[in-house]
């Protein structure tokens, strides 16, 4: 695709740094920098991929702006495939306001967010599902995350699709062939007969779907609240969890009034731990209130970390508590364990729902039992432990949602071929599969779709 406009924006976070990127592309971006741009060097054309060092000049003034260093990345053998200039600037906001109004001066218009990805999609530089995966690069949280992430916009996932499109295809290819030439011709077997292809084809987008629970996981991570009656250290197990006093810490009942709110890298997983107000019967309205909220947050999280005091005995807080944990993923942890142990531990059981994991014994003051309790949120949060992570994983909605569009296509295609109905509805419903496939990689999508994946990245990108 040809734009006719050039667009530019400062590339690199706002604040001031050491260096600050300004990117324009375009059919102008080249004339652009010859008008801005004086080499320190006598320059006659500018070369694909080299770097050019020289100074800003405003030609309406003559006022050099700043010392820079510009590269001129040649269609289509840049990140948007149009001809693209950068320029490294001294990094402070007010030089690259000034360069960047000096730009769009000389005829680049301002870019709007994630226009450049949104370009190199519609060059062919990117397909969708690897546009994407460029923002999730950028927000990635962990190691494991920013892996997964680089494998998609390696092409990983967009190689898994593809394949499955190859095969669906070659179902549609020979539903097609028994329409064009009968039975009685000789050339192809009635559809119906045998219906195996289909059922591989939808093993396969199955798998492919069963991905997203990891993949989202991620590229989003997990929110986990740790909730209790007051006093039984679920400040200091935050502290624990974190390496770090965040949460303050004393003897007094109800010292954690609002909820605290910090993220941890566990096995790979960006984790969102939530330290609460404890529950108990409130003793005015802010406490009331506090406990309200907590309810809440429980009733959103994606799973639970329940504190007991085991050096005491159940309370009737503690029973009210576990008596209303049936429905979220949970793992009981049992506190103070550098203290005699008196909790009766075959009551608790009693509470528990029956896919609740063993009670975790803890010292969050020591740290006894941290490693294996960091273990037990690893397995509860990604619910697949121990299976290896696959190359390609989808880690998005929508991907899923493509994914289980085309496998009910394929299903009633091959239901009505089985059941004799004629073979253009499952033509129909086949082409159907191929345009939800394409969904995810962009083969088939609508501008609404693009308006909304591109608005959530930033300026410059």
């Amino acid at each position: 695709m040809t734009f006719r406009d050039t667009i530019a924006a400062i590339a690199t976070p706002p604040g001031v740094g050491g260096i600050g990127l300004i990117r324009i592309s375009g059919p102008e971006a080249e004339g652009i920098a010859r008008r801005l741009f004086r080499s320190s060097r006598p320059l006659s054309v500018f070369l694909s991929h080299h770097l050019y060092h020289g100074q800003i000049v405003a030609p309406e003034t003559g006022d050099v702006l700043d010392e820079v260093l510009i590269a001129f990345l040649k269609a289509p053998g840049s990140y948007t495939g149009e001809d693209t200039i950068e320029i490294s600037c001294h990094g402070g906001p007010l030089i690259l306001r000034t360069v960047l109004d000096e730009v769009l001066r000389a005829g680049a218009r301002p870019a709007e967010r994630g226009e450049f990805t949104k370009r190199a999609f519609l060059n062919n530089r990117l397909d969708l599902s690897q546009a994407e995966a460029v923002l999730d690069v950028i927000t990635a949280q962990t190691r494991e995350g920013l892996s997964a992430a680089v494998a998609r916009l390696q092409g990983k996932l967009s190689g898994r699709i593809e394949a499955i499109r190859s095969a669906v295809i070659d179902l549609l290819a020979g539903i097609e062939a028994s329409i064009d030439f009968s039975e009685d011709d000789g050339v192809v077997e009635a559809p119906g007969r045998d219906l195996s292809g289909f059922q591989t084809v939808i093993d396969g987008i199955a798998a492919l779907a069963a991905t997203y629970c990891r993949g989202r996981i991620y590229r989003e991570g997990s929110g986990v609240v740790i909730a209790g009656r007051p006093n039984v250290g679920k400040s200091s197990l935050l502290n624990r969890l974190l390496g770090e006093k965040r949460a303050i810490v004393t003897p007094i009942p109800g010292t954690t009034r609002d909820f605290i709110e910090e993220a941890i890298d566990i096995g790979g997983i960006p984790v969102r731990l939530t330290d609460t107000a404890g529950i108990r019967p409130p003793e005015n309205a802010i406490e009331k209130e506090g406990i309200g909220l907590v309810w809440d947050r429980l009733a959103t999280t994606d799973a639970i970390l329940i504190l007991l005091d085991g050096s005491v005995a159940l309370t009737a807080d503690d029973r009210e508590l576990l008596g209303k944990m049936n429905a979220k993923p949970l793992i009981p942890v049992i506190n103070k364990s550098d203290l005699p142990h008196i909790l009766d531990e075959e009551s608790l059981q009693e509470l528990l729902p029956e896919t609740a994991p063993p009670p975790i014994r803890i010292s969050a003051k020591y740290g006894d039992g941290i490693d294996r309790l960091k273990e037990a949120i690893h397995d509860l949060v990604l619910q697949t432990p121990g299976e290896e992570t696959p190359d390609a994983m989808i880690a998005h909605l929508r991907h899923k949602v493509a994914l289980e569009k085309a496998a009910e296509s394929l299903i009633r295609a091959r239901d009505g071929l089985s059941k004799g109905l004629p073979p253009e509805l499952a033509a129909l419903e086949i082409r159907e599969a191929l345009d939800a496939l394409g969904e995810i990689t962009g083969r088939t999508t609508t501008e609404d779709v693009l308006e909304r994946i591109f608005a959530n990245f930033c300026i410059g990108k």
